[in-house]
């Protein structure tokens, strides 16, 4: 019987997915510059010919003063339709797409995460958020040492800073569309800009855009509403979301805020989950980390049978709205996992990371009939820490090796090198 995940999918914008697997966003780490270039192509030519339903960039952020990571690529300036902004990333969006799968840019503004190292405003400017609370990854004294030393201290955005990151992501979304990818994802997940406005533990304000949950949300409804206006009604324009650990008054909240970006016609929403804080995207938490281990995955005992770390979120943001088109993202590795988050309704789209960078056509293998259950498959251990690793905080340290070690892979993608899985040692 042919496998659920090679049905297409179209999102109400028109756009069709040839299957329900999605290369997930990953740090590529590869825009020294940052500006598309021949390595971050290479990389995006061995996804192209992979067999996925689509492709999610990493970030692209719509400020170079405030990157997630130094290598980001950014939008470095207004957008005022220029052929040379263009042509500077139209061979990126062609490359992605020229098998013909679409590809969706995920773009970001990072707010408080913002690194000291990371972006062209200098390393003791400020970070912007919406209200004026540094990151804290703990209480201990290395704990707030490198938190100090990581990140600025954040000041509270104006009116005028919202509105100009506003005209930023708009400026970016129209960027993509005319330079041909396919749609855009708002990173409203891991703690970045749009997730610290929709979060009411870092959203404090008492104007406008906070207050309520409805408040909370407008900063995110207002992009959304103006990139709408400004890219052709094909162009799909999705979000990613956190799924955390939420106290039911706090769950409520948040369904009120989907059923906000529902009602504004969002084309498809990611669930993902987790911040800086507490990395559950990455498979970690400090709510269930050890003193002796970094390596602590955060699955349920049913939810590690269903692979998917964020599956008990999704299936209820699938029974209060069935007709939003759902990408769960996290901890598949497995046609059967796969196969069973689908049969399950809790999603319509797979998200795979961490295996796509090492196995770029691992659709060809799980869509393929004659590759049985147990070949469709490529589990992975986490990364091993090195052991100075075991005085600092197992949170960051957890998250970080995992993005270096893959990020690592998708620069051997990018120099047409064999990939490594992780293995103990």
């Amino acid at each position: 019987m042919p496998s659920p995940l090679a049905d297409p999918v179209q999102l109400p914008c028109g756009l069709v997915l040839p299957n329900r697997l999605s290369k997930a966003a990953m740090a590529e780490l590869l825009a020294k510059t940052n500006q598309p270039n021949k390595p971050l192509s290479e990389a995006y030519s061995q996804w192209a010919q992979g067999g996925w339903g689509s492709i999610l960039t990493g970030n692209v952020q719509v400020d170079v003063n405030h990157l997630g990571s130094p290598y980001d690529p950014a939008l470095h300036q207004e957008y005022k339709g220029e052929a040379s902004l263009i042509a500077q990333w139209k061979p990126y969006a062609d490359v992605c797409q020229k098998h013909g799968t679409p590809t969706i840019v995920q773009i970001c503004h990072p707010g408080r995460q913002s690194f000291r190292i990371a972006g062209y405003r200098g390393m003791f400017a400020s970070t912007i958020a919406p209200s004026a609370i540094p990151i804290s990854l703990g209480s201990g004294l290395i704990e707030r040492l490198v938190s100090c030393v990581a990140w600025t201290a954040p000041r509270e955005m104006t009116k005028g800073d919202i509105e100009r990151v506003i005209r930023q992501f708009v400026d970016t979304a129209r960027l993509m569309a005319d330079a041909g990818f396919s749609g855009v994802e708002l990173h409203g997940a891991h703690g970045y800009l749009i997730d610290q406005f929709l979060s009411g533990k870092t959203n404090i304000r008492n104007d406008e855009y906070g207050g309520t949950p409805e408040k909370r949300a407008r900063f995110v409804l207002e992009i959304l509403t103006e990139i709408r206006k400004a890219v052709p009604a094909t162009f799909a324009i999705g979000i990613k979301l956190n799924s955390a650990d939420h106290s039911s008054a706090t769950f409520e909240e948040t369904m009120t805020q989907i059923k906000l970006l529902v009602n504004a016609g969002i084309d498809f929403m990611e669930i993902s989950g987790g911040t800086y804080e507490d990395p559950s995207m990455m498979g970690y938490s400090t709510s269930t980390s050890t003193p002796n281990s970094n390596t602590t995955p955060i699955k349920s005992e049913r939810t590690a049978a269903r692979e998917a770390f964020f599956l008990e979120f999704a299936k209820e943001v699938r029974a209060r709205f069935p007709g939003l088109v759902l990408m769960l993202t996290g901890g598949f590795r497995s046609r059967v996992g796969a196969e069973s988050a689908i049969r399950d309704g809790a999603c319509d789209l797979v998200g795979i990371g961490r295996p796509a960078a090492i196995e770029p056509g691992f659709p060809l293998r799980l869509l393929d009939e004659s590759v049985g259950d147990e070949e469709a498959r490529l589990p992975l251990n986490k990364v091993p820490a090195p052991f100075y690793t075991r005085w600092l905080p197992k949170n960051i340290i957890g998250a970080g090796l995992e993005t270096t070690y893959y990020s690592g892979q998708i620069s051997r993608l990018a120099r047409g090198l064999a990939t490594f899985a992780p293995t103990w040692s």
